[in-house]
């Protein structure tokens, strides 16, 4: 092994120590150069849902939620005290509603998220702009993206998560109950006999409904029931002379349509007594937060549903 004689060494070092003083950052140097060489010691590469390479911190302690269903998923984790900031609307659990807020997830304050010092954010894919992602990784901060499209997804996202936030025994947990209350579902929808025809409104000016790829239109068919607005559009808009022909059997109504109460969303639909939903008194104003958010309270969306749908097979 050769060495570098000790003369070469303190030259160097003068040399180094000059430089800095001049520019006076000689302090600085120590800390920038310390928070490289432990930061790369302590973080880790990992694939994020949409497949993009990050490398995140080993034991993650201040994160930032860019939506209201990831901080949903890190409050089941148990992981919410590791929660430094979410954005607007993050009301469930009661408890998200007193965290720091970071803007919308589609108008971030990026200078609210830098001031929390996160050392690790969250994101949707199909919420948080890819141009706001972006920015944040440009102030060294690392953004793991999730990707839910189905069921399957929403429950390797929380398998993912429980690994990047040392919540895995947590998550294997989450997935098992979850997985039951699938099979559960299954073994009643089996006993159907046929599949009544559901028409789900979303909101009701102009009237929206739910197509194919929507967690949703999944909910509806694991249910036993046939999505009228099933096709290419994701979230199709229709007339009542369209419903009129459509003569769903079955009508749900979030109950975040239009802002409404039970009572006036009802209403516009009554006045239509020929389709057989409104005849047979099967239009049924259902809670919003359990469809629209991908978290494992979609499937207390599939038991509501199974309820309405076909209330003469039991309960799951």
């Amino acid at each position: 092994m050769k060495f570098v004689p000790c003369f070469i060494v303190q030259r160097t070092w003068c040399l180094l120590q000059g430089f800095c003083r001049v520019a006076g950052i000689v302090g600085l140097c120590f800390i920038v150069i310390f928070q490289l060489l432990t930061g790369l010691s302590s973080a880790r590469t990992v694939v994020d849902q949409v497949g993009r390479r990050v490398e995140v911190p080993e034991h993650p302690q201040k994160i930032i939620s860019l939506m209201p269903s990831i901080t949903e998923i890190i409050f089941e984790l148990g992981q919410e005290k590791k929660l430094k900031g979410v954005t607007l609307f993050s009301r469930n659990p009661p408890a998200a509603s007193r965290l720091p807020r970071v803007g919308s997830y589609v108008h971030l304050d990026l200078e609210k998220i830098v001031s929390l010092k996160p050392d690790l954010c969250l994101a949707l894919r199909d919420g948080n702009p890819r141009y706001m992602v972006d920015k944040i990784e440009q102030l060294a901060i690392p953004v793991y993206v999730i990707d839910p499209r189905d069921m399957d997804g929403i429950i390797d996202c929380i398998i993912r998560l429980g690994s990047l936030v040392g919540a895995e025994s947590q998550a294997a947990e989450i997935v098992l109950k979850m997985r039951q209350k699938i099979m559960a579902g299954h073994a009643i929808v089996s006993q159907a006999k046929y599949r009544p025809r559901v028409f789900f409104q979303i909101d009701a000016s102009p009237i929206i409904s739910a197509g194919s790829n929507t967690f949703i239109q999944q909910l509806i068919t694991m249910a036993g029931g046939e999505n009228l607005a099933a096709g290419s559009t994701a979230y199709p808009r229709y007339s009542w002379e369209d419903i009129l022909e459509m003569r769903p059997e079955i009508v749900l109504i979030a109950s975040m349509a239009g802002g409404q109460s039970e009572d006036e969303l009802k209403a516009g639909w009554l006045r239509w007594p020929r389709i057989p939903a409104v005849r047979d008194k099967r239009i049924y104003v259902v809670d919003a937060d359990l469809f629209d958010r991908p978290t494992p309270r979609l499937l207390d969306g599939l038991q509501t549903l199974l309820r309405l749908i076909h209330p003469e097979l039991g309960q799951p």
